[in-house]
């Protein structure tokens, strides 16, 4: 991976300069956007993440855990006979991506926080799409065709 993130892409800049530069930002643009919306949707990007491998805020599932929620008694005392019910609270898993959205400054900013994760994966589709948009954009006569 270090050869997209590395030398392949330095090359690509010197070759195609702006055009590469545009290419990038537009698939950033498109990254941030989509996890934007995602994040907005209340989808668990930290296990996105971890099904690709790329480590999330924790690598565990984490259980709510409150002592006081997890039990409740219900007494019932009718006609002198007493009914007691003991009912267990059913642990869920807590969503921590809703969880930062809303503690640490909203989802834009865990949007960015994602995209900066997945540097790594938008290195080559810069790459793979940066040619065939400058040999379009040269067709078009709206860059030069020294390319």
């Amino acid at each position: 991976m270090a050869f997209f993130t590395g030398g392949r892409f330095r090359e690509l800049l010197k070759k195609y300069g702006k055009v590469a530069m545009g290419v990038h930002f537009s698939v950033s643009a498109a990254s941030i956007s989509g996890l934007y919306v995602a994040i907005n949707n209340n989808v668990d990007v930290e296990s996105l993440l971890d099904k690709l491998h790329m480590g999330g805020v924790s690598s565990k599932d984490q259980v709510e855990s409150n002592p006081s929620d997890e039990k409740f008694v219900l007494e019932d005392n009718v006609n002198g006979t007493s009914t007691t019910v003991i009912v267990e609270k059913e642990k869920t898993t807590r969503n921590r991506t809703a969880e930062l959205a809303a503690s640490s400054g909203g989802a834009l900013a865990l949007a960015v926080l994602c995209n900066k994760a997945l540097f790594p994966i938008r290195v080559p589709i810069t790459v793979a799409l940066t040619p065939p948009i400058a040999r379009f954009l040269a067709r078009r006569k709206i860059i030069k065709s020294g390319i």
